[in-house]
């Protein structure tokens, strides 16, 4: 349950953080925490894939971070094409 908590808790912080760095491209306060969320677990999987481990809570931020810009990066992309 703990687990639980700090995953979404970084989740959070990541959306902000990358909602700071695509400025422009954000989805306001509770759109980029929600994508936060969604790009902790889409950093995690894309980690995965070149076999890179975040270890820690500074590693798990970073990964989350570059996973919810990759995601407000996928989102801003299909609302162009669309």
């Amino acid at each position: 349950m703990l687990y639980l908590v700090w995953v979404v808790l970084v989740g959070i912080l990541a959306g902000w953080l990358a909602g700071q760095v695509t400025k422009g491209s954000g989805f306001g306060l509770v759109g980029d925490l929600i994508v936060g969320i969604l790009g902790s677990l889409l950093g995690s999987f894309l980690f995965g894939l070149i076999g890179i481990v975040a270890y820690g809570l500074l590693g798990r931020l970073v990964m989350a971070v570059i996973g919810a810009i990759v995601l407000l990066w996928l989102i801003r992309v299909i609302k162009k094409s669309g």
